[in-house]
C-alpha cells in the first residue's frame, strides 16, 4: 500500500476542514467532493464532438463571451434574490432559507451555467491542444495555496486586512513585470473598474488614511466641475464630472459600500416610486405629461412617504432624492 504524502495529508485534513462548513450551517447536504463535474466535462467532451451537437461545434471564444458575462449577472441576480441570507458568512450559522427554497435553487441553477461556461471553453482549448478542464482547475489550485501562506504555510495574520495585502504583495512578486492595475480587465463597468482600481492601489500603500479624504476630494472637484460648467468647455466638464464620480467611488469604498449595489438600490427604489407617480396620474385622469412638475412631486412626496413606512416595517432604509430635490451629504465620521 502506498505511504501517504505530507501534501496529501495535508489536503485531506482541509478537506474534513471544509466539511464543518456544513455543520456550521446546520445543513444536511450531503459531502461534495466534485465527483459530478467530472460527468459534466464528459457531456461537453460529447456535445463537441464530431457528432455532437452543431450548434456547439459553431462556437468561438469571442462567440461565448456575452454567455460567459450574462451567465455571471445571472448569478449575481440569484444572489440578490436570497435576501439577507446573501449577506451571511460561513460563521454565521442556520441561515433563513432551506435548501429547497426557490432561491437557493435558483442560485443553484445559475451557478451550473456559470461552471458550463469555464469547461465549455476548456473543452474548447483542450481542442486545439492549448490546455483542458484538469489545466484550468490545477492552476486555481496552486495559486490558492501560494496566496494563502497563513493557510497553507506558516504566516500569520491578524485579519482578513492583512490577507488582502499579502495577496497583492505576493501577486506583485509572481508577476514582476506587471504593475499593480495592470492585471484588470479593460472590460469591466467603469464603476466597478474605479472601485478595484482604488482597492489595489489601497492595498500597496497608496490611499487615503480614512473616508475624510476622499469626501474632502469630492468637494474639491465639484468646484473644479463648477469652474468647467461655467467656461463652457464640454472635454473639461465631460473630464470634471468624471473626477467626481471617482472621488464618489473612493468614498463608497473608504465607507465600506458597495457603489454599484448603492446605486443598483436607488435605482431600484426611483423606478418603484415613479411607478406610484404614474399610477397617481393616471387615477387623476391625466397623461403624466399634462401634469405640473409641482404635481408631479406631491405624488413623489406621497409615494416616499410610502416607500418609508414599508421600509420601517422590514427593517430597511434609504431614500432616492427627488429629481427637483436638493440632497445635503451627511458628516462622514474621522
Amino acid at each position: 500500500m502506498r505511504g501517504t504524502t505530507g501534501s496529501e495529508a495535508r489536503r485531506e485534513s482541509l478537506s474534513q476542514r471544509g466539511k464543518s462548513v456544513l455543520a456550521a450551517f446546520g445543513m444536511s447536504v450531503k459531502t461534495q467532493d466534485g465527483g459530478t463535474v467530472t460527468r459534466l466535462v464528459t457531456v461537453m467532451q460529447r456535445l463537441l464532438a464530431v457528432d455532437g451537437c452543431p450548434w456547439d461545434r459553431e462556437q468561438t471564444f469571442a462567440s461565448l463571451k456575452k454567455y460567459a458575462v450574462e451567465e455571471a449577472y445571472e448569478v449575481c441576480d440569484a444572489i440578490d434574490g436570497l435576501g439577507p441570507d446573501g449577506l451571511t458568512d460561513v460563521t454565521a450559522g442556520k441561515p433563513t432559507l432551506g435548501a429547497g427554497a426557490p432561491e437557493v435553487l435558483a442560485l443553484r441553477e445559475e451557478l451550473g451555467d456559470l461552471l458550463l461556461q469555464v469547461v465549455f471553453q476548456s473543452a474548447m482549448a483542450e481542442a486545439r491542444g492549448w490546455f483542458g478542464v484538469d489545466d484550468v482547475s490545477a492552476g486555481i489550485c496552486d495559486k490558492l495555496e501560494r496566496r494563502h501562506p497563513h493557510v497553507f504555510g506558516t504566516t500569520t495574520v491578524s485579519g482578513s486586512g492583512e490577507v488582502l495585502a499579502n495577496w497583492e504583495k505576493i501577486k506583485v512578486t509572481e508577476k514582476k513585470d506587471r504593475g499593480v492595475l495592470d492585471g484588470l480587465p479593460r472590460a469591466l463597468p467603469a464603476l466597478l473598474y474605479a472601485l478595484r482600481m482604488g482597492e489595489k492601489a489601497g492595498r500597496v500603500g497608496f490611499d487615503w488614511p480614512d473616508a475624510q479624504g476622499p469626501r474632502e476630494k469630492i468637494t474639491e472637484e465639484l468646484t473644479e466641475l463648477d469652474v468647467a460648467i461655467t467656461s463652457g468647455d464640454r472635454q473639461a466638464i465631460v473630464d470634471e464630472f468624471g473626477d467626481v464620480l471617482f472621488s464618489v467611488v473612493n468614498l463608497a469604498r473608504k465607507l465600506g459600500v458597495d457603489p454599484e449595489e448603492a446605486l443598483a438600490g436607488t435605482n431600484k427604489r426611483f423606478a418603484e416610486r415613479f411607478r406610484s407617480v404614474e399610477a397617481s396620474a393616471k387615477a387623476a385622469g391625466r397623461a403624466i405629461d399634462q401634469h405640473t412638475l409641482a404635481e408631479l412631486d406631491a405624488y413623489w412626496d406621497k409615494a416616499k412617504a410610502a416607500h418609508r413606512v414599508r421600509a420601517n416595517d422590514h427593517g430597511t432604509a434609504g431614500t432616492p432624492p427627488s429629481p427637483t430635490g436638493v440632497a445635503h451629504p451627511p458628516k462622514i465620521p474621522t
